[in-house]
């Protein structure tokens, strides 16, 4: 009997410790399983952060789109290009405007393939959530199907890329070109007309009728020259030549009187009056003195040009303040309308000065000279003006750009 409860014992305690232990290594089974769901779940993680790393370092925006047609994913671009909006959860149509978005997505999804377009959007439809008015917009919308084995939570890409800078560029260039042209076209038909007529025959041979289509043409050849030349100025401030300036100090009030030499048979055939007494004596500026010649010589210039009445006064002035320096080319002439203000800047842009049975000529490119210059030495400019009685341009440098020279005031 003992040994049979003997037996029974040791049979119960073996049933145990084999229940036991196979519990236990249920438990460490299950916990290994648990380790490897673990680190494989920590690999997909990490795999995802790089993944998104990469993404969010993209300089266009992306949104991926899942089977439901709803955005799943969009990289940091894309969040700030709709400033800071929700876009995950949304749909195609609630966040693109324009209905040719939705169209390539279904072409895209129809044709299994990618489709790549180009979109000129108005300011009300461009999909940046800021109020910055930039006139149109240009986008590069390229939108692709996924695999299925890579992307198993999203069917489409979307990557949109901010192309209006270089559409913006663009039209400017080709402006320039059409108005480049309509400039140049004008003085050269009136030099080949007149050589038509000086190379008919006889037309040489009366020297005051010959000399009289040879000033024109003179005339007319002085202008294609200062249009090249002002073209080529522009040309080199806008295309990035301006950060090699030639720096260097150099007193200002010396500068303008070098310019009011120049200008000295103009100022006289218009009986005009230029004061520059309010020109601080030895400041100092540092820039290129070339480019800062061709500032106050196109400011004073266009002064006189655009007030054909003699007896007009310009005057300029320039001192430092806690800021920097304050330069101003003022004239009392015939002013500017305050509706042409925010274009006087603008390449070949001319104020219709109909109003005062004027016929100025100029170039259209002498005040966007002057812009491009200040802006490469760090500085700005600003017009007003009052019709009829005042027009000023105001210019401010920065103070890195100035100094005083002891040394002029006691010369002077």
């Amino acid at each position: 009997m003992n040994l049979e409860w003997s037996i029974i014992s040791i049979a119960a305690a073996l049933i145990a410790w084999l229940y036991l232990d196979q519990i236990q290594r249920k438990k460490r089974y299950q916990f290994k399983l648990q380790r490897v769901k673990e680190i494989h779940q920590n690999a997909l993680d990490a795999e995802r952060k790089r993944h998104e790393l990469l993404l969010d370092g993209l300089s266009d925006a992306l949104f991926l789109v899942d089977d439901h047609g709803r955005i799943c994913y969009a990289n940091i671009t894309a969040k700030r290009m709709f400033a800071e909006r929700t876009l995950v959860g949304q749909s195609p149509q609630a966040v693109f405007p324009d209905a040719r978005f939705i169209t390539a997505m279904q072409e895209c999804e129809r044709m299994n393939k990618s489709v790549v377009t180009r979109l000129i959007l108005p300011q009300q439809l461009s999909p940046l959530g800021s109020q910055e008015n930039r006139g149109v917009n240009a986008w590069l919308l390229d939108v692709a199907p996924l695999p299925p084995e890579a992307y198993p939570q999203a069917k489409l890409r979307i990557l949109l890329r901010d192309l209006t800078a270089e559409y913006q560029s663009e039209q400017v260039r080709k402006d320039f070109v059409a108005n480049a042209s309509h400039e140049l076209r004008t003085p050269l038909a009136i030099i080949q007309g007149y050589l038509e007529n000086l190379l008919e025959a006889g037309a040489l041979k009366d020297q005051q009728m010959s000399a009289k289509f040879l000033s024109i043409m003179s005339k007319h050849t002085d202008r294609v020259s200062r249009i090249v030349e002002d073209m080529l100025m522009i040309s080199r401030l806008e295309s990035g030549e301006a950060a090699a300036l030639s720096i260097e100090p150099f007193e200002f009030y010396s500068c303008v009187q070098d310019v009011l030499e120049r200008l000295d048979h103009l100022i006289v055939s218009k009986s005009a009056k230029i004061k520059i007494d309010a020109v601080e004596r030895g400041l100092i500026i540092s820039g290129d003195r070339f480019y800062w010649t061709q500032v106050l010589f196109n400011l004073i210039e266009n002064a006189l040009k655009q007030n054909l009445q003699p007896g007009l006064t310009v005057e300029v002035t320039a001192h430092t303040t806690t800021d920097g320096v304050e330069i101003a080319v003022t004239d009392d002439g015939i002013g500017i309308p305050t509706n042409h203000l925010p274009f006087v800047f603008k390449r070949f842009y001319r104020v219709d000065q109909s109003h005062t049975n004027t016929s100025i000529k100029g170039t259209g490119l002498g005040l966007s000279i002057v812009k491009r210059a200040i802006e490469a030495h760090g500085g700005t400019i600003h017009v007003t003006s009052t019709p009829g009685k005042e027009t000023k341009f105001s210019i401010s440098l920065p103070n890195n750009k100035i100094q005083i020279e002891d040394h002029f005031s006691a010369a002077s």
